[in-house]
C-alpha cells in the first residue's frame, strides 16, 4: 500500500509550520530564553538577583532601606558616580581601561569652582571649559595607543597622577571653594525632584516606545518573508516593563519623587544604549572589542573608534565631576579621590560588561552603581564601617568577574558544541 507523496510532504509542512508557531509565542520565547542561559548567556540576571538579595537583607535588618525617602536619597548618590561609570563601558567594550576618571571628575569640579566663583565666570562657561578639557584628555589618550602603542592601563595610570596635581595646583592653598546653595547648579544637584505627573508620564514612554519599535520591526520583518515572531510577546514585554516602571514611580511618590539628577543620568543611558545599539558607530564598537583585526579587515576605521571611546569616557567623567561639585555643593581636594575610580569601573563590571571587551550594555553602568550604592547604604544604616563596605564590594566585584569568565567558557563550549 503505497502513500501519496504530496500528502506525506504536506504533512511534514503542516507539522513544521505547527512548530514554527508554537515556537513564537510565549513558550517559545521562554524556551528560546532558558536556551541562552543554558548557553552562558546570562545577560543581567546576576545582577538583578543580587538586587533583590540586597534589597531582602538590608530591609530585615533595618526597616528604612526601602523606604521611599531613603530610596530617592540612594539614587541621588547613584547619579554622579554612575554618569562616570557609563563613560567607563565605553572604553571596556573595547577590552581598555581608563584609571583617571576618579582625578577626570576631580579636576572639573576644581575647573568649575575656580572659573565660576573665583573669577565670575558665567556656570555654563565653567562647564563647558570643564568638559572640554576631559574631551582633551580623552583625545591624548587614544593618541597615545594608536599612534605609540602605550597601554591604556599605562597611559591613564600618568594621566591619573597629572590631573590630580593639576586639580590640587588650581585650588591652592585653600583646599576648597564652597558653592553657594541657592544657585541652581547647585539646588539640582541637592533637591530637585520631578513632578509626580512628569514621573508617571515618562513611566509609560519606554513601554510604549518598546511596544511601537517591536511590532514595526515585526510588520518589517513578516513583509519581508521572514519569521517576524509572535506580537504576544511584544505585548507582555512592553505590559511588564510598564507595569514594574509605574510600580517604582508610585511607591517613590510617597516620599520626595524622582530627582532630577537620576532622571539625567538614565536619559544618557538611554542615549548611549541606542548608540551601541542601533547604530553603526555602536556595532564598530562591539566589533572591535571582539576582535581588533577581523574589525580592521572588516573596513572598520579601528583607530576612530578608540579616539570616540576614550574621548567620551573622559568627558562623561568630567560631567560626573561637574554634578559632583554641585551636589556636594563645593569643589575640593578630596572630590575625585577615595573610591570613585573604584566604584565607577565596579559598577560596569558588576553591572555585567565584560572586562575582555565585545560584550556590554549602557545598562551595566545603571544596575551596577545601584547595586554598589544600595550595599553602600545599607552598611551605612546600620553604622558599620566602611572597611567592611570596601571588603564586601571587592567580594562582589570578584564575583562578577568570576561569573563573566565562566560565562565566557561556557559559551565557547557551547559554540564548539
Amino acid at each position: 500500500m503505497s502513500s501519496n507523496p504530496n500528502s506525506v510532504a504536506g504533512r511534514a509542512l503542516d507539522r513544521a509550520d505547527a512548530r514554527l508557531r508554537q515556537d513564537e509565542g510565549l513558550g517559545g520565547a521562554l524556551r528560546g530564553f532558558l536556551d541562552r542561559v543554558r548557553s552562558g548567556d546570562l545577560g543581567m540576571i546576576p545582577v538583578a538577583v543580587g538586587l533583590v538579595l540586597i534589597s531582602v537583607i538590608f530591609t530585615g535588618l533595618n526597616p528604612v532601606f526601602l523606604r521611599p525617602g531613603n530610596v530617592s536619597n540612594l539614587l541621588y548618590d547613584c547619579a554622579t558616580t554612575g554618569i562616570i561609570s557609563l563613560g567607563i563601558v565605553c572604553v571596556l567594550l573595547l577590552g581598555e581601561i581608563d584609571l583617571s576618571v576618579g582625578s577626570m571628575s576631580g579636576l572639573a569640579s576644581a575647573i568649575l569652582g575656580v572659573l565660576w566663583i573665583n573669577h565670575g565666570w558665567p556656570v555654563a562657561g565653567a562647564i563647558v571649559v570643564a568638559l572640554g578639557l576631559g574631551a582633551l584628555v580623552g583625545a591624548l589618550y587614544a593618541t597615545l595607543y594608536n599612534r605609540i602603542g602605550m597601554p591604556s592601563f599605562v597611559a591613564t595610570l600618568a594621566g591619573l597622577l597629572a590631573l590630580l596635581g593639576f586639580q590640587l595646583y588650581l585650588l591652592g592653598s585653600s583646599g576648597s571653594i564652597n558653592l553657594p546653595f541657592s544657585l541652581p547648579l547647585v539646588v539640582f544637584g541637592q533637591n530637585a525632584y520631578m513632578p509626580n505627573w512628569l514621573s508617571f508620564v515618562l513611566a509609560l514612554a519606554p513601554g510604549a516606545v518598546l511596544l511601537w519599535s517591536g511590532l514595526r520591526a515585526r510588520a518589517r520583518r513578516q513583509a519581508a518573508g521572514l519569521t517576524g515572531g509572535a506580537a504576544s510577546v511584544v505585548v507582555a514585554k512592553a505590559t511588564a516593563l510598564t507595569i514594574s516602571l509605574l510600580a517604582v514611580v508610585l511607591y517613590l511618590a510617597q516620599g520626595r519623587g524622582v530627582p532630577w539628577i537620576f532622571a539625567l543620568f538614565v536619559g544618557l543611558v538611554v542615549a548611549m544604549d541606542y548608540a551601541i545599539r542601533r547604530t553603526k558607530w555602536g556595532r564598530s564598537m562591539m566589533a572591535v572589542g571582539g576582535n581588533r583585526e577581523a574589525a580592521r579587515r572588516a573596513g572598520i576605521n579601528v583607530r576612530r573608534i578608540y579616539l570616540s571611546a576614550f574621548v567620551l569616557c573622559s568627558t562623561l567623567a568630567a560631567l560626573g565631576g561637574v554634578l559632583s561639585a554641585a551636589r556636594l555643593g563645593s569643589a575640593s581636594q578630596q572630590a575625585g579621590a577615595g573610591d570613585v575610580n573604584l566604584n565607577a569601573i565596579a559598577a560596569a563590571v558588576i553591572g555585567g560588561t565584560s572586562l575582555f571587551g565585545g560584550r556590554g550594555s549602557a545598562y551595566s553602568a545603571l544596575l551596577g552603581i545601584i547595586v554598589i550604592q544600595a550595599i553602600s547604604n545599607g552598611l551605612t544604616l546600620l553604622n558599620l564601617s566602611s572597611s567592611l563596605r570596601y571588603m564586601i564590594l571587592g567580594g562582589v566585584l570578584a564575583l562578577a568577574v568570576i561569573v563573566d569568565s565562566l560565562a565566557r567558557r561556557s559559551r565557547a563550549s557551547h559554540g564548539r558544541g
